[in-house]
Parts: structure tokens; sequence; C-alpha cells
């Protein structure tokens, strides 16, 4: 009887931790329902985000358990940047013909494919049992981040208001950050206790379950903002769905497309509007007088890059993300080599850079929606362009201090203004851009953006190595005590140096404030002139 009675207070008291647990989840999923207004809307940023997180947790999970790759398979730190670099470069090459089928066909069935075959992937990497067999395998990584970009930011300009894309794009973002986190920190300490294999094998798991949600959970929405989803929406029909703008009290968008001859009625864009009450004139030149469904892909590329404020975005934004690229693919790496701290602490810095990286996607969104409102109209150009500063302002005393604790807060302060840029650029090329260009809009920049994030690796792992000036053969990398402190000195000058295009960045984003107002204005009189046309 004595026997028993622990096991019973035990058993008691595992079933009140499961229900505290099962609680407080409750509480978090309701507090988040709220914040991004009914449950239809929470479903669709959760899965959004969480398509985002994949790619972005397989370009973390190199860098998190590169110290096991180095020991494996003797490889430098250009060959591991390269492993990051060559699944960004296949996204890069499908954007394009991607970004055509995100305008002509059914986007929730491509991204699920693509889930799909990124899982695939990363189970056969776990299994690798060379560097070349490993390094083909990520060729296959690239389909999410060829499809996933595009399609969610046409699905996102359709389910959601454009006065509110800022915070929206905050929280979907916070996917793709919480993603890092997964690929940096879960991945790391997976490697550590179990193996790398383990790492890429485990991570595969949750894109089975994520694209069978996603097909059965989100309909395919209508173009034109047809489907937007309004604030306290429990399902995605009926009252649920409201045309753009909003209901007219009787939930039917055939009677409003019938009040606009027959056309879906344009959305009511804030930007647009605070453009016109501005006297804001749109470029004739640049107006879009032909349908986009009928342009050829090279005609509606070449229109995309015809805009000013496009092209200035496009350049600032492949900057944020080739520093930020390097930066997570060798992060654990410096501060093992550069601090002497161990796997743990190094998780433990990522934690609290993530949690940073949060706050600062989550600020930048709402602020920037809030700014736009009371008519600080650049205000989603203006915002980044001082975060890009700010960044890069901070990560100077954050990569030379040798300290880790001092330099901590620094590097917190800079993920967080690094992040924070994203969110109010996302919502400024909806705005600035037709909306059924938007898919092919989305692709051409993720074709450039992932270019660079593809350099960045090998750029970042080859001049560490140019600094120190050593090479696997003169030194077999992960087995020399002196490699790891000059390794962690090749990265210290590596991160200072190629800062350079944090404040570039944000150069190109202040050029971008005087071009921003036209394009907006251009870019309601396309629409308009779409809606004219039988």
């Amino acid at each position: 009887m004595s026997e028993q009675q622990p096991e019973g207070i035990s058993a008691r008291a595992g079933r009140a931790t499961w229900s505290a647990m099962r609680s407080s989840g409750r509480a978090v999923r309701g507090q988040v329902v709220h914040m991004v207004g009914g449950p239809a809307r929470a479903r669709v940023v959760t899965l959004f985000g969480c398509v985002l997180g994949l790619n972005s947790a397989a370009t973390a999970t190199v860098g998190a358990v590169a110290p096991q790759l180095e020991s494996a398979f003797h490889i430098s730190n250009t060959e591991i940047g390269l492993l990051s670099s060559i699944s960004l470069l296949v996204g890069a090459i499908f954007a394009i013909p991607v970004g055509l089928l995100v305008d002509r066909t059914k986007r929730i069935p491509m991204l699920c494919f693509g889930i799909v075959l990124w899982s695939v992937a990363s189970f056969i990497g776990g299994l690798a049992k060379s560097y070349d067999a490993l390094l083909l395998s990520r060729l296959a990584l690239g389909a999410v981040a060829a499809t996933a970009g595009p399609a969610i930011a046409s699905l996102t300009g359709d389910y959601f208001a454009a006065d509110e894309r800022g915070n929206i794009y905050a929280y979907i973002l916070g996917g793709e950050i919480l993603g890092t986190a997964v690929g940096f920190i879960v991945a790391g300490d997976i490697a550590s206790l179990i193996s790398w294999r383990a790492a890429f094998i485990i991570l595969a798991l949750p894109g089975f379950f994520l694209a069978r949600s996603l097909w059965r959970t989100v309909p395919e929405p209508l173009r034109g903002g047809q489907s937007r989803l309004l604030v306290g929406a429990e399902g995605f029909t009926g009252a649920g769905v409201g045309t753009a703008g909003g209901s007219d009290g009787d939930g039917s968008s055939n009677a409003q497309e019938a009040a606009f001859g027959g056309f879906p009625r344009v959305e009511a864009n804030m930007a647009q509007e605070e453009a016109i009450r501005r006297g804001v004139r749109p470029d004739p030149r640049l107006i879009l007088r032909e349908n986009p469904d009928t342009m050829s892909l090279v005609g509606a590329v070449r229109y995309i890059l015809a805009i000013p404020t496009n092209v200035l975005m496009i350049i600032s934004s492949s900057l944020g993300y080739f520093y930020f690229a390097g930066l997570q693919t060798f992060a654990v790496l410096f501060v093992v080599r550069h601090y002497g701290a161990s796997q743990g602490t190094a998780n433990l810095v990522l934690g609290l850079l993530i949690i940073g990286m949060v706050i600062g996607t989550f600020v930048s969104g709402s602020l920037t929606d809030a700014l736009l409102k009371r008519g600080v109209l650049q205000a989603r150009i203006v915002t980044p362009a001082i975060c890009y500063f700010g960044a890069a302002a901070l990560l100077v005393p954050g990569v030379l201090i040798d300290k880790l604790t001092p330099a901590l807060w620094f590097d917190v302060g800079g993920a967080a203004l690094l992040a924070a840029a994203n969110p109010p650029l996302d919502a400024a090329r909806l705005d600035i851009m037709p909306a059924r260009l938007w898919g092919r809009a989305e692709s051409t920049r993720t074709f450039l953006r992932s270019l660079a994030q593809a350099i960045a690796p090998l750029l970042f792992g080859a001049i560490s190595n140019l600094v120190v000036g050593i090479t696997p053969e003169q030194t077999p990398v992960g087995t020399h005590a002196k490699h790891h402190a000059e390794s962690g000195r090749g990265l210290e000058a590596c991160f200072l140096i190629l800062l350079a295009a944090l404040f570039a960045a944000g150069w190109f984003l202040l050029k971008a404030r005087n071009t921003y107002p036209s394009d907006v204005a251009t870019a309601g009189a396309s629409q308009q002139f779409a809606a004219s046309q039988p």
C-alpha cells in the first residue's frame, strides 16, 4: 500500500501538470485568435507562417549542425555555405515561372506539393552517406523557396485588406523567424544529443502534416479581394468571407459586382487614398493598360522592373536577406569559436536573438500600419530604412566585443531591427503593384533575393577562410584547437566587412521614399483602368 501511494500522487501530479499545460495552450491560442481577428484568420496566418518557417528551418539547420558536419565530412566553411546556397539557387531559378503559375493557377495545391517535396528531400538528406549526396538532397529544398513567397504574397493580398497587411505580415513572418529558431535550437540540440542525421529526419516529419492541414483547412480564395476575411470570421463561407472593402450587409458578392457593372469592386487601398488626398499624380507611362492575365512572362517582368520603387525595394530587401543568410549559417560557429562557448550556450544565445527578432517583427508591422492611418504615406519605406541603419550600427559592437554577455545585448537589438524591416516592405510591395501581378512581382523579387541569399553563405565562408589564410588541406577542419580560434577571428572580420550590405540597404530605401507616392498612385490608376474594361 505504501508503494502504491507515491505512484498515485505522481499520477495525479502528472494529470494536473498536463491539465495546466492544456489550459495555458488554450489561453495562448485564444490570445492569438483575438490579435489576428478571429478563428478563420488565425488559421490562415498560422499555416502561412508555418510554410515560410519550413524553408527558414532548413537553412538554419545547416548552420546549427555545422560543427557536426565539419567533423563528419572534413569540410570547410565554404563547403558548409554551399549546402545553404544550393537550395536557394534552385529556388531562384524556378521563382519566375512559378510566379506565372501563381497568377494563373490555384495556389493552395502548389504550396502543398512544394511542402511534401521539401519534407521528402529533408528526409533523404538525413540518410546521405557523403557530402556530395547531402548536397544533392538540398537541390529539392528549393521547391518551398520558389513557391512559398509568391503564393503567400498573392494569397495574403486576397484574404486581408490593404490597411492591415503590415500587421498581418508581421504575424506571418513571425512563423519564418520561429522556423529559424526550430532549425537552430531544436536541430542543434538533436544533433548534439543524437546526430546531425536525426536533426534532418525529424525536421522533415512536420511538413507532411502541414501539407495535409493546409489542403483540408484553407480554401482557394477568389482573386482581387473578393474573398476578404472579415474580422471575427469563424469560417471561410457565408458571412465569414467578405468582398473587398467589407460586406454590404447581405453577404452577397454578386450584388456588389452588379453595382460595379459586373466587375469585381476595386479595393479602397489606404495608401492610395492618402496619395490621392495629397494630390499625388500617377505616372501615365506606367499605368497598366493591358490585361495582366494575358501578358507574356517577359512583358510582365519588364513592367514589374520598370516601377522605380519596386526595383529599389528589391535591391534593399535582397541586401538585408543576404546578410541574414550569412549570419544564420555561421552564427553557431561564431558563438562557439569566438567566445569559446558550448553548443548549449550557443543555442541559448540564438534563442534570445529569436525573441528579439519576433518582437521587432510584431512592433514594426503594427507601427507602420498605425503611421499610415495617421497620414504618414512613406511609413512603410522610411521605417525599414531606419531599421537597417540601426541594425548595422548595433551589430558593430556586437561583433567586436570579446565578452559574450555585453555583446549579446547589442546582437539582440541588431537582430530585432533586421527582422523589423521585413513586414512593412512586404506590405509596401502590394501597395505599388496591380493585384493581378502580385504573384509574378513576388516571384521576381524572390528570384533576385534568393540569388543574394545563395551567394551569402559561400561569400561569408570564403571571406572568413581568406582572412585566416587556411584551407582544409593544411589543417583538417574540426580537429585542431588553433583552427577553432582562427575560424572565429575569420568570421568576426567577415561579419564586420559585410555589414556594408545593411548600410546600403537603408540607403536604397531612402531613395525609394521619393518614388513611392507616385508608384502607389499609379497602381491605383491601373486597378481602376482594369475595372473599367469589359
